[in-house]
C-alpha cells in the first residue's frame, strides 16, 4: 500500500487491519514454520528479526548485535522483554520459552528496525513471539516422538535378534517392560508383510494397529520392502491377511508355529510362503507343511549324525558355541549381508564366524552339497529338545548316505525331480549341474555348453515345478540338493578333513 506524497511504502499489517490473522493463519496445518514466520515478521514491522537458541546460535531470520547483558536478561527471565535503542537502531527483545532437552536459556526473539516501535509493531513483536513458542514447542515435540518410535523400533528389532540366536531369557527381560506378557508364551508365528519400500514405515504402524499389541512388529533390517511380525496369537494371521488383502503390491507369508527358539527357522519359513504369495490371488501364503526330507529320515541316526558332524564344536565354550551355530544357520539360510543385518553385527563378523566353523568342520561352504548337509545338521541340533537329547546315542558311525539310503526319502526324492520331466527343457540336467557347479551359472553353461543366461533361465524356470526358491539359499535350495544326493545324481560331500575318525571323512568313503 502506498503512503502519502513524500512519504515511503507502508506495510499494511500496521496500517490495515488483519495483522492478527494473518499472523494466526501460520498455525494452520502445512503452514507451521518458524521460519516463515520470523520472515513475515521482518516484513510486518519493516526491520530485521533474529531468533536465536540460549547458546546464541541462530535458529531463523538475520543476525542482530545485541547487548550480551540486556540479551542475558531477557532469557534469564529477570525481565520479560526489553526495549533499546543503540544509536540509530531502535531493538524490542522478547523470551521465547518453548522447550528444551538441554539445560539451556530460552530462546531469543530479537526485532531492530530504524523506527521507534509504536503500540502496534510492539503488540505485533509480542503476539509473534508467542505463535514461535507454540510452533516450537510443537517441532520439538514431533522430534521428541519421532525419538521415542526411533527407540521403540530399535528395542523391537533387538528382541527379535535376541530371538535370532535363541536368547529367549534375554529377549523376554527385554521385552516385559514395554510390552508385558507378549513372549510369556514357548511358541509363535514369524509373518512377512511385503510393501513398497517407500511405504513401509505406514505398513508398519498397520501391522501394529492391526495386531493390537500382541505381536512384535519390526522393519526388516536386511529387506527394505519387510515387515516382520512375530506373534503368538492364532488371530494374528487372519488380521494381516485383511490387511494386505486390499493393498495391491502388498503380500503376507507366514510360517507354521515354532518354539521361540526356533525364530530363525521360522523366519526362513516365512520367506519361503511369501514367494509363493507373490502368486496367489490372495496375496498371502503360509508355510507349506509338505514333506521335508528329514522327517523320513530315523530320528535316532539323524540326532546321532548330526551330533557327529557338529561334535568339533564342543569343547568351545557354550556362549561361544551357540553364538557361531546361530550365525552359521541364518548365514547359510541368506546371504552374508542379510544375516549380518539380521543379527545387528557387520558381515565381517557373520562371514569370520563361518569361516571358523568351517575350520572347525573340516568344510568346504562354497560346496553347495556341503551347505546342504551342514544345514541339515544345524537344524536338527537346534531342534533337538532336552529330552531328546537325553535320547541320542553316542557315535554310531552313522554315514550320510546311511541316512539318505532308505526307501521313503528315495521315493520323495524321486516324485520331487521327476516333476522337471515334464517340461521340454532339460530342466532336471541344468539344474544338476548348476548345483555341482557351487550355483554358478557361467561354470555351469561351461560344463553343459549353453550360454549362462540358458542356466539362469532354466533354473528360474524349475521354481514353480517344484514349488521352492533355487536362486537363493536356504532351505526350499538344499532340499532339492538333498534330492540329488539320495538319488546318487551329485557326489556326496566331504565333510570333517580334518577328522578321519568322524563318519563321514573321506576314509570312511
Amino acid at each position: 500500500m502506498a503512503g502519502r506524497a513524500g512519504e515511503g511504502p507502508q506495510h499494511p499489517a500496521l496500517h490495515g487491519d488483519g495483522w492478527a490473522e494473518r499472523l494466526l493463519d501460520h498455525l494452520r496445518p502445512g503452514a507451521r514454520d518458524p521460519l516463515r514466520v520470523v520472515a513475515w515478521l521482518a516484513g510486518a514491522v519493516q526491520g530485521t528479526v533474529c531468533l536465536q537458541d540460549g547458546d546464541g546460535t541462530l535458529l531463523a531470520g538475520t543476525p542482530v548485535h545485541l547487548d550480551a547483558d540486556v540479551a542475558a536478561d531477557v532469557t534469564a527471565g529477570r525481565i520479560s522483554a526489553a526495549a533499546v535503542q543503540d544509536g540509530d537502531r531502535h531493538l524490542r527483545l522478547v523470551a521465547v520459552r518453548a522447550p528444551d532437552p538441554r539445560p539451556a536459556a530460552p530462546a531469543l526473539l530479537a526485532v531492530a528496525r530504524a523506527t521507534p516501535f509504536d503500540r502496534r509493531a510492539a503488540e505485533i513483536v509480542t503476539h509473534t513471539a508467542g505463535v514461535v513458542e507454540l510452533l516450537l514447542r510443537e517441532r520439538e515435540l514431533t522430534a521428541a516422538g519421532h525419538r521415542l518410535r526411533r527407540a521403540t523400533a530399535d528395542l523391537r528389532l533387538a528382541i527379535l535378534q535376541l530371538l535370532m540366536v535363541e536368547d529367549t531369557v534375554s529377549a523376554r527381560r527385554v521385552a516385559a517392560g514395554l510390552w508385558p506378557g507378549l513372549l510369556d508364551t514357548d511358541s509363535a508365528c514369524v509373518y512377512i508383510v511385503e510393501g513398497h519400500p517407500a511405504e513401509r514405515d505406514g505398513l508398519a504402524e498397520d501391522c501394529v494397529v492391526v495386531t493390537r499389541g500382541q505381536a512384535l512388529v519390526v522393519r526388516c533390517p536386511a529387506m527394505d520392502g519387510h515387515v516382520i511380525v512375530l506373534s503368538p496369537a492364532p488371530a494374528t494371521a487372519e488380521r494381516l491377511r485383511s490387511l494386505v488383502g486390499g493393498r495391491p503390491g502388498t503380500f503376507l507369508g507366514g510360517s507354521v508355529r515354532q518354539n521361540l527358539a526356533q525364530t530363525a527357522t521360522a523366519y526362513g519359513q516365512a520367506v519361503s510362503a511369501l514367494a509363493v504369495a507373490r502368486f496367489r490371488p490372495g496375496q498371502a501364503a503360509v508355510y507349506a507343511e509338505r514333506t521335508h526330507p528329514e522327517r523320513l529320515m530315523d530320528p535316532g541316526a539323524l540326532h546321532a549324525w548330526s551330533a557327529a558332524v557338529l561334535r568339533p564344536l564342543d569343547t568351545l565354550p557354550h556362549h561361544t558355541r551357540a553364538e557361531l551355530l546361530a550365525t552359521t544357520r541364518l548365514g547359510l539360510e541368506f546371504t552374508a549381508v542379510s544375516a549380518a543385518k539380521v543379527l545387528g553385527v557387520s558381515r565381517n563378523t557373520v562371514r569370520a564366524r563361518m569361516d571358523r566353523v568351517e575350520a572347525l568342520l573340516g568344510a568346504d561352504f562354497s560346496d553347495l552339497t556341503v551347505r546342504a548337509t551342514a544345514h541339515l545338521a544345524l537344524n536338527t541340533q537346534a531342534a533337538l529338545t532336552e529330552e531328546l537329547a537325553a535320547t541320542v546315542p553316542g557315535p554310531s558311525g552313522v554315514r550320510l548316505g546311511d541316512l539318505l539310503a532308505g526307501p521313503g526319502l528315495r521315493a520323495w526324492a524321486r516324485d520331487l525331480l521327476d516333476r522337471l520331466v515334464r517340461d521340454g527343457r532339460d530342466l532336471r540336467g541344468t539344474l544338476r549341474a548348476w548345483i555341482a557347479a557351487g550355483g554358478n551359472a557361467e561354470r555351469a553353461a561351461q560344463d553343459l555348453g549353453v550360454h549362462a543366461q540358458t542356466v539362469r533361465e532354466h533354473v528360474r524356470g524349475a521354481e514353480p515345478v517344484l514349488e521352492r526358491q533355487l536362486l537363493t539359499a536356504g532351505t526350499d535350495l538344499y532340499e532339492v540338493v538333498l534330492a540329488h544326493l539320495a538319488l546318487g545324481e551329485l557326489a556326496a560331500p566331504v565333510l570333517l578333513r580334518a577328522n578321519p575318525g568322524q563318519p563321514d571323512s573321506p576314509v570312511h568313503g
